[in-house]
């Protein structure tokens, strides 16, 4: 088998440094495996190591710093078939930390290549996430006042199921990596190697000392027996096989033929527990049964039941390709929080916007035309002003009917929500 390495865009690296090496033993083994090119993707980010899609004939994909292994997750989804090995750095591993827990987590088939060099050498040698504490970088202190990660322990404890503590100038590397390719699931080696271009400049460190530094640390070679699992892109196939097919979408045919035909917009303005965003899913559903295109968007308190609830709907006879409102057709003001959240927004209004307005509701001075409910002397309980809102707006065939609104409801619920809904929309007065 020929070498992958890409002639048109020769390696680049500094005289000495190991990524490198790295590059021609990782095609090394690609050779000894007997792969070609279309059966390979290259995944990396920034750094060094970044530029290592570039140097092989193979798919590749380059991305942000720290998240290679998200897209490669992708990747190996997509494509099982693949044999889709990453490249990061020890910066792009610190960064990216969390992407790693989850790879880890997962045991989907990947092999992690951690060229891992002690600094961001493409940056100025600053610290990295495994910077010795001792060590000469260009950020200072700073690497001195922190405890260094050790990627392998990391990952064991993570749930990977391959790991390798390694060095780059490994006599038998080229097999050690060829392995962590065939292992099924996720795999991580921790290649150490000499940045000649920052840090080995200031500190000592030789293939020798990365021997004799690895010497006396726990071995990390191979399969860890504790971590062994199955797969997860060949289980979550398994898994998803057994499960219960979706149901399809649920199909609303026209019934009705809507009061307006133009365009319309409108905003419900109501308080946390008003149920605003259900008032707004009933009028996309009263909209469908009319034949129109729909489009909702909401705004809330991350606390939910405090604060402002606002929803946004548009019906439309044509496709909506932006879900901003300029213009509404109707407002339905029934909380205070919501109105003024949103008090800037009556002041551009003309006397052809119809405002349904709660009584115990303040409004900004305006041109609208208002429709004043006094929803508390009907009877009608906070958490059921916005179902009555609808009603009002659809008696007074303000953008819905009567029939597209009680059609929407049969929609939306289930006995017996679903007559204690119609009951309601019956007795509203308009008056």
């Amino acid at each position: 088998m020929s070498n992958l390495l890409n002639k048109s865009r020769p390696l680049v690296f500094c005289p000495g440094c190991s990524h490198e090496r790295i590059a021609r033993i990782l095609d090394k083994s690609f050779q000894n495996m007997g792969l070609n090119g279309n059966q390979i993707v290259m995944v990396s980010d920034i750094g060094c190591s970044g530029l290592f899609d570039t140097f092989f004939n193979t798919h590749a994909m380059h991305g942000l710093h720290g998240r290679a292994l998200t897209y490669a997750s992708g990747l190996k989804l997509s494509r099982p078939e693949l044999n889709v090995v990453v490249t990061m750095g020890d910066g792009g591993m610190g960064i990216g930390g969390a992407h790693i827990l989850s790879a880890c987590r997962r045991n989907l088939d990947l092999t992690l290549l951690v060229l891992n060099n002690f600094n961001f050498g493409m940056t100025g040698g600053q610290f990295s996430a495994t910077t010795p504490p001792d060590a000469q970088v260009g950020s200072g202190f700073l690497n001195r006042i922190e405890r260094p990660l050790d990627i392998c322990e990391v990952a064991c404890s993570a749930g990977a199921t391959y790991v390798s503590r390694c060095s780059a100038y490994r006599k038998d590397l080229a097999e050690e990596i060829e392995r962590a390719i065939r292992h099924e699931g996720f795999s991580v080696l921790d290649i150490w190697g000499v940045c000649t271009g920052r840090y080995s400049k200031w500190n000592k460190l030789t293939p020798q000392v990365i021997d004799d530094t690895l010497a006396r640390l726990p071995l990390r070679e191979g399969v860890v027996e504790n971590n062994v699992r199955k797969e997860y892109g060949r289980h979550y196939r398994e898994v998803a096989e057994n499960q219960k097919p979706a149901p399809p979408p649920a199909k609303i045919d026209k019934k009705f033929d809507p009061p307006e035909s133009a365009r319309q917009e409108i905003i419900i303005l109501g308080d946390a527990g008003q149920r605003i965003i259900t008032a707004g899913d009933i009028l996309c559903f009263a909209g469908l049964t009319a034949g129109l295109k729909v489009t909702q968007k909401n705004e809330y308190n991350i606390t939910v039941l405090r604060g402002p609830s606002i929803t946004e709907v548009i019906l439309s006879p044509e496709e909506i390709g932006f879900n901003g409102i300029d213009s509404p057709a109707a407002i339905l003001a029934i909380g205070q929080e919501g109105v003024d959240r949103r008090v800037s927004l009556f002041k551009h209004l003309d006397k052809d916007v119809l405002i349904i307005l709660a009584k115990d509701v303040e409004l900004p001075s305006g041109h609208a035309n208002v429709h004043r409910v006094d929803f508390k002397k009907q009877g009608i309980k906070t958490h059921d002003r916005a179902l009555a809102s609808l009603s009002v707006m659809a008696k007074l065939k303000k953008v819905i009917n009567l029939e597209m609104l009680q059609s929407a409801v049969e929609i939306r619920f289930k006995d017996p929500v679903l007559t204690s809904a119609l009951g309601l929309i019956d007795r509203v007065d308009i008056a």
